[in-house]
């Protein structure tokens, strides 16, 4: 039997995967919102992590993802869904440490695969998503220019950037240049373009 952790923000689609996830042969599934984590990992070990990157808050999770060990050390398999023609949070997802990388367009029955191949130990790529990853094996920016980057994609402005990085508004504006300069963009809007094009943020 594979256990699964499904971790979504959003409730209704929380509940419909995890209902065709607990249809395949061999997998049980558990769930938790964002922010429920290690509360959730208290209730027993999951063999696999799944979550999605286009939810709300993604980034969060898997920015909490990061902060769970696995009781024999190390951390728990990631696997992460996305969409091969919008490969948003690639980049963080490969630096969370994510093992299967699974296109949404692919059957439910494949995704019961896939699970119980990382529960077993091994790597799962969907080859729709091999070039994303590997652009994002070869981003240009720093991991500050691409939170920074990742927060005006979000809506913020430079003061509030600021904010919650505790950083200046002149700094904030610093790796804000250097980000469109990096991505060979013209402006902000198109280097968010760009690094949602990429699958960076």
């Amino acid at each position: 039997m594979t256990t699964v952790l499904l971790v979504h923000t959003v409730p209704l689609w929380r509940a419909s995967l995890a209902s065709l996830l607990g249809t395949g042969q061999g997998i049980e599934v558990r769930t938790a919102e964002r922010g429920a984590i290690r509360a959730a990992l208290s209730g027993g070990c999951p063999d696999v992590l799944l979550t999605d990157l286009d939810c709300p808050g993604a980034r969060d999770v898997l920015d909490e993802v990061k902060t769970v060990t696995a009781p024999q050390g190390g951390t728990y398999p990631l696997a992460v869904l996305t969409r091969s023609d919008q490969p948003r949070g690639l980049r963080r997802a490969y630096e969370a440490g994510a093992l299967g990388y699974i296109d949404k367009y692919r059957p439910v029955d494949d995704l019961c695969e896939v699970m119980h191949k990382l529960a077993d130990g091994g790597r799962h790529i969907d080859e729709s998503l091999a070039f994303s990853l590997l652009q994002v094996a070869d981003m240009p920016l720093s991991p500050r220019e691409l939170s920074v980057l990742a927060m005006a994609e979000e809506g913020d402005n430079v003061a509030g950037i600021a904010a919650r990085l505790h950083l200046t508004p002149g700094t904030v504006r610093n790796y804000l240049a250097a980000a469109i300069r990096k991505s060979g963009a013209r402006n902000r809007l198109d280097a968010i373009r760009r690094a949602k094009e990429a699958g960076w943020i």
